[in-house]
């Protein structure tokens, strides 16, 4: 046999050999702890569902263990970024959120990454309504009270969010403009450092997730004067809609997911994907999550979450321009 037939078989024997390696290497994802990354501060609605989610997650994926870090700031942008700028090998997830990968891109002056293109979309979670608290000390008990109080005094009171171009930002701009009154924006790290300075009485109220306010109201340290829901819910039943109360057209809501890096390996997303379904369908998970408010349903696979995610750019561009919120 020619030398030049020996180094061709020999090369073809090299490259199966190689391709065996690369599939045994697959199957074994994961064979090392996962980090999920959060892109807001310990205690907040995002960081409540994230650490919810992640001990079943890991145990589904082969026993390994889901690390929840926080990286706060910039309206989740700076957690978003790490993840986006990460190999794409399913060892860096990020809990996608509508502040980070629908709204802050259109806010912040310079997001560093492309919240469509720059992602690989896994499993939509679900959404949590946005609940307007104020302080105790406010002298008010209904959406129509604060509007009326707010008129007398425009500009002083006050509502944090968990940064420029956060939900709560866009709530809190949105309702001041529907209900025509003046409302100062706080912008914190996170919403839970929000929360810390609301019931210290430092802030007049929030328009944050249920999940991180629902147990102050239940103990009277907060007031929740409306919910961003359809209809009202179980764990609130006393606390009216927006479209209630006359605040109409209020769609702002705190949608959750788990996202990846972009170009990430089909059958990796795959894994990921029905690991997170099963964390969320665990019946202690699913009570729990069930009774912070966790509104389940929309898009059920990776491609139309990613369908989804186009929907709500295009609404969150279209809102934020109505609104002319900018980074300040």
């Amino acid at each position: 046999m020619k030398l030049n037939q020996y180094r061709t078989y020999f090369g073809i024997f090299l490259m199966t050999l190689l391709s065996m390696n690369t599939a045994v290497a697959q199957n074994k994802y994961p064979d090392k702890p996962i980090r999920l990354i959060v892109g807001f501060a310990p205690g907040g609605g995002t960081d409540i569902v994230a650490r919810a989610l992640g001990p079943k997650m890991g145990e589904v994926l082969g026993g390994q263990s889901i690390i929840v870090e926080n990286k706060a700031g910039a309206a989740g942008t700076i957690g978003a970024d790490l993840v986006a700028r990460s190999a794409p090998d399913g060892y860096s997830l990020l809990m996608g959120h509508s502040n980070s990968n629908a709204i802050a891109p259109f806010v912040l002056n310079k997001v560093p990454y492309n919240p469509y293109t720059d992602f690989t979309t896994i499993t939509y979670i679900g959404y949590v309504p946005n609940v307007l608290v104020v302080h105790p000390s406010v002298p008010v008990n209904s959406v129509a009270e604060l509007i009326a109080l707010a008129k007398t005094k425009p500009g002083m009171l006050t509502y944090g969010s968990s940064g420029i171009g956060s939900t709560q930002h866009l709530a809190g701009a949105l309702f001041s403009k529907i209900a025509g009154i003046d409302l100062n924006h706080v912008p914190y790290k996170g919403s839970g450092q929000a929360i810390v300075d609301l019931l210290a009485g430092q802030i007049t109220m929030n328009f944050d997730t249920m999940p991180p306010v629902l147990e102050h109201i239940k103990s009277g340290k907060l007031k929740a004067l409306a919910i961003s829901t359809p209809k009202r819910l179980s764990q609130l039943p006393d606390v009216p809609t927006f479209n209630e109360v006359g605040i109409k057209g209020f769609d702002v809501t705190n949608w959750y997911s788990v996202m990846g890096p972009k170009e990430m390996p089909p059958a990796m997303v795959s894994q990921i994907d029905k690991a997170v379904k099963a964390a969320m369908a665990d019946p202690r998970n699913k009570s729990s999550l069930d009774a912070q408010g966790l509104q389940t349903g929309g898009p059920t696979t990776p491609e139309a979450f990613h369908a989804f995610l186009k929907t709500e750019l295009d609404k969150y561009a279209k809102l934020v321009k109505e609104l002319n919120i900018k980074a300040e």
